[in-house]
């Protein structure tokens, strides 16, 4: 396949749907997925409020769902998906599934940046007679908040990763022009472009996040 302003325009706009795919899909799994985390660490065993049967149930639950590989998931769901956007081809039918697959896995490492934070500091917290609520929104968050940046990067490159895999489904974005072209057609250079493509976007993520969670990092002068 020749590179010419055609194949140009197909990799720009390949860029800017994988970009819509990630960001979006990863905001609202964090909106989903972040109450959980918080739940599962604050009803652990050592946690602010220990509640271990609800802390099962919602484990049990999440556990299952990060069980199911991505390109299963998106199968399964594409009922869901054609009620929610009217189809199940195309950028916006791929965000319903990427969704579902990154919010336990996000509940997960919400809840382990949650237990790094120096039980001592909660201590203290209580100590002075703060609320469970106090507790989790003066304390653990803004502790965890430096964890947490470099801990949404690591979801943005997991989701960069998930988003290829829908162009087995004609999802849109970098995977779908890999899987179009340079898989089923052949054309090694649109596959070369392709993954060169994804290395920079997620070194891009990965630098931003590490250089953002510095900056948030009290720490660190």
């Amino acid at each position: 396949m020749k590179f010419d302003q055609a194949m140009l325009d197909m990799f720009i706009t390949g860029t800017i749907e994988t970009f819509i795919l990630v960001f979006v899909s990863t905001l609202v799994a964090y909106i989903i997925g972040t109450p959980f985390g918080i739940l599962l660490a604050v009803t652990k065993k050592n946690g602010v409020h220990p509640m271990p049967i609800v802390n099962g149930i919602v484990g049990f639950i999440i556990n299952i769902l990060r069980s199911i590989p991505f390109i299963i998931l998106l199968l399964i769901v594409m009922p869901l998906t054609r009620t929610l956007v009217g189809t199940t081809v195309g950028v916006q039918a791929v965000v319903p599934p990427l969704m579902i697959s990154s919010a336990p896995y996000i509940a997960r490492v919400i809840e382990s940046e949650l237990a790094e934070v120096d039980y001592g500091v909660i201590e203290a917290a209580r100590s002075m007679g703060a609320s469970d609520w106090q507790i989790i929104t003066k304390v653990l968050l803004p502790e965890a908040k430096p964890a947490i940046i470099l801990g949404a990067a690591l979801v943005l490159t997991t989701v960069v990763g998930y988003s290829c895999m829908s162009g087995f489904v004609g999802g849109g974005g970098i995977g779908d022009i890999a899987v179009r072209y340079g898989y089923y057609r052949r054309e090694d250079s649109v596959m070369y472009i392709s993954v060169i493509l994804l290395v920079i976007l997620v070194q891009i993520i990965q630098s931003l996040g590490n250089r953002i969670s510095r900056k948030a990092d009290k720490r660190i002068k």
